[in-house]
């Protein structure tokens, strides 16, 4: 195999590892508003005084399902940026250019979610709290949206002229077929990560958990499997209805499971339900990596965006010793904290509560 066509799987495998992993971060910010309302209906066992009634309990439940992981899973993502700049730079050039606002509203809404989760506790303040529960939902929603959309569009080609500079503005992106795209990746997160936290809690939160994973898993089968005939009808080819019959088997399997209450099978289904619908992405790109809808002549392809013979190599030899070793710590990371996580396992805040201002 060419080293290009290496590194194109390469940067392929390290975006559905993002994906697969960081989706379900995302899934847990955006439903904080909601599984971290306070709850006092629907279970007989549960009364107003109970710690499950506590919305702060609560959402810091949603919290501690991924604070071991939620800063691992985005390696997976600067990992992907950098073997994209260095392995296919005038691809990381053209994309970043045309991509710039989307990419850098991801950018701000991922700050400020890193912020939000590493300081919600410094401080024991009800609006302190509420602001970092803002900037949690802000930083789960908006690249939720705008990475489906982003992909879509790669996918869907861009006006490119032949010196491979981007010729359209911000609202070719905002076209049905990427927006479609921003639907699926919202909805895929969303169940995504209810389906986590009915794998990763316990008690009234499991159970809360899994209702949302119930109502949504239906609307996410049927948007993803729109999205993907699109896909597949409109760029595809004759080997890539692989990756789509595997998406769509796994996704049916999820919405299946996800009736019976089997999160353990639900949470696998989805990550090869997503695992396929990106790889389904790139799969159609192939050998492009981003098609101009200007003319076909001035797509950009793996052979005249990648870098040298010699860079691809050095880099070759680095990724095969550190990919595994960086696999390994991570499946580690989740192996230890591998444990279900209850209301009643949730100590007292211990944040300061001297600044007057916030309360």
């Amino acid at each position: 195999m060419a080293l290009e066509n290496f590194w194109f799987i390469l940067v392929a495998v390290l975006f559905v590892g993002y994906f697969v992993l960081e989706g379900f971060d995302f899934g847990v910010g955006m439903l904080m508003p909601f599984l971290g309302a306070s709850h006092t209906g629907g279970d007989e066992s549960v009364s107003p005084q109970d710690d499950a009634a506590d919305p702060d309990k609560r959402r810091r439940v949603l919290l501690n399902t991924i604070g071991p992981v939620w800063d691992g899973n985005e390696v997976w993502l600067i990992t992907a940026g950098g073997a994209l700049f260095a392995a296919f730079g005038g691809w990381y050039a053209t994309m970043f250019s045309a991509f710039y606002l989307p990419l850098f509203l991801i950018l701000i809404g991922l700050i400020v979610r890193v912020v939000a989760i590493e300081w919600r506790s410094k401080i024991n303040t009800r609006r302190w709290r509420q602001w970092c529960d803002v900037g949690i939902g802000l930083g789960s929603w908006i690249p939720a949206i705008l990475w489906g959309v982003a992909f879509a569009n790669v996918v869907r080609g861009l006006p490119i002229d032949a010196q491979h500079q981007y010729t359209g503005g911000f609202f070719n992106l905002l076209n049905p077929y990427a927006l479609l795209g921003g639907a699926t990746t919202l909805l895929a997160f969303l169940t995504h990560g209810a389906v986590f936290l009915g794998l990763k809690t316990a008690g009234v939160m499991q159970r809360d958990a899994m209702r949302y994973a119930k109502v949504l898993a239906i609307p996410t089968l049927v948007v993803a499997a729109v999205f993907l005939l699109w896909t597949q009808f409109a760029y595809g080819n004759g080997w890539t209805w692989i990756p789509v019959v595997i998406a769509a088997v796994a996704a049916v399997v999820m919405v299946v499971a996800t009736q019976m209450q089997r999160e353990g099978l639900a949470f696998v289904a989805n990550c090869i339900a997503i695992a396929a619908t990106v790889s389904t992405l790139f799969a159609v790109l192939f050998p492009n990596v981003l098609p101009s809808s200007t003319d076909s002549a001035y797509n950009l392809t793996i052979a005249n965006t990648s870098s040298s013979s010699y860079t691809l190599t050095v880099m070759t030899i680095a990724a095969v010793i550190m990919t595994p070793l960086v696999i390994a710590y991570q499946a580690w990371t989740y192996w230890v904290f591998r444990k279900r996580i209850s209301i009643e396992q949730i100590p007292m805040p211990a944040g300061l509560s001297s600044l007057k201002a916030w309360q």
